[in-house]
């Protein structure tokens, strides 16, 4: 039976055969893991690439560090794994070889923004004559609309995230550190996660959640983006809670955001919140296959204008195994949404030195509009 790793492959490769290109180097990690059915923990950031070479008609190769050949080799459909050693020559030799020689014409196809400085160095040293193109939009065109499966995982991945919701929610309180509210979180999206993994199939699919959780109690909400530090909660604090880089099943993400308030709320409190989930569902309710990305946006900034705030950031963004994919929801984008593309939908606020309003859900567009892929109430809420 043919994987959907393998039929993506084909089709990238049809891809790249009507743009003339017969070799292809795939260098970004998510795209080795669509491709190639293989996530490594191990990369660029060690000084260790992996990397997917491919030819249309023929097997794609994939070259990966000596220590991470096993697990590559059990997780990818890919029969052809080259693996490389630390010190001498390493990747080099064998990357230039699958390449072709100097005297060879054929363009290679790169992901221009995702090779990294080291490698394109290498290429360039070594076959100076060869020209490389950019297929990032080749890609990002095949991995906009989602496939049955992808979408059946990403509402498991929301499943992890209300989850994790759940359990942050239960552990707001007064005297409350921010850092035990994002352990209380990882710890329940785990378990969730867990509890939908089997052995052995899934032997190399973790379903630990981690990476900093973003979260800013009291004034600091209006810095968007503080990591959960040691800061105690107190009595009329928002609570803000962002899973955008944690919330990873099955290597595909979603983004969720959700602000509570610690016993009370002010009225001014109330308002900017309100705002922003009106903000949202504004936006939300322009979410059809034919409008386009910009227009979405344009009725939350109408939505914000309509309140009296002014709009801090884009409406939203494609998700999938990246945490940000195209295309997004933002001004001047002008593509239109199609049955299958998958957001994170946002509503924010800030309000400089005092606090801010947020809210984020995920959803897939559908035939008539969209689904929640993070069904969650979006009530204000006081904890």
């Amino acid at each position: 039976m043919t994987s959907p790793f393998e039929m993506r492959t084909h089709l990238l490769a049809r891809s790249l055969e009507s743009a003339g290109l017969g070799l292809a180097l795939l260098s970004d990690p998510d795209s080795i893991a669509y491709y190639g059915g293989y996530w490594n923990y191990l990369g660029m950031e060690f000084g260790r690439p992996t990397l997917m070479i491919m030819r249309p008609g023929q097997a794609p190769v994939i070259l990966t560090p000596l220590m991470e050949s096993d697990m590559c080799a059990a997780m990818s459909w890919v029969g052809d794994i080259r693996p490389w050693t630390d010190g001498g020559r390493e990747w080099r030799d064998l990357l230039i070889g699958l390449l072709g020689s100097p005297a060879t014409a054929t363009p290679i196809g790169i992901e221009a923004t995702r090779l990294p400085n080291v490698i394109a160095a290498e290429i360039r040293e070594q076959l100076p004559a060869r020209i490389l193109t950019d297929i990032a939009p080749l890609i990002a065109e095949q991995r906009m609309i989602k496939s049955p499966d992808e979408i059946a995982i990403m509402r498991q991945a929301g499943e992890v995230a209300i989850a994790m919701m759940d359990a942050a929610a239960d552990a707001i309180g007064p005297g409350v550190p921010e850092f035990e509210i994002a352990l209380a979180a990882m710890q329940s999206g785990t378990r969730r996660a867990a509890s939908l993994l089997r052995d052995p199939q899934d032997r190399y699919v973790s379903p630990l959640i981690h990476n900093l959780q973003i979260l800013q109690s009291g004034t600091d909400t209006c810095m968007v983006h503080r990591r959960a530090a040691v800061r105690r909660l107190e009595p009329g604090d928002p609570v803000y809670l962002c899973f955008c880089g944690m919330v990873s099943f099955r290597n595909y993400k979603l983004g969720f955001d959700r602000q509570f308030f610690v016993g009370a709320m002010t009225d001014e409190q109330a308002r900017i919140q309100e705002a922003s989930v009106g903000a949202q569902r504004a936006a939300l309710a322009t979410i059809r296959p034919g409008i386009r990305c910009e227009a979405v946006n344009a009725a939350a900034e109408e939505a914000y204008a309509a309140a009296g705030f002014s709009p801090g950031y884009r409406t939203g963004r494609s998700v999938g195994m990246s945490l940000l994919e195209a295309p997004e929801l933002k001004r001047g984008e002008t593509r239109e949404l199609r049955a299958g593309m998958t957001f994170a939908v946002d509503g924010g606020i800030t309000v400089p030195g005092k606090g801010g309003g947020r809210i984020g859900d995920s959803i897939v567009v559908t035939e008539d509009g969209f689904d929640y892929l993070t069904p969650y109430p979006r009530d204000l809420k006081v904890l």
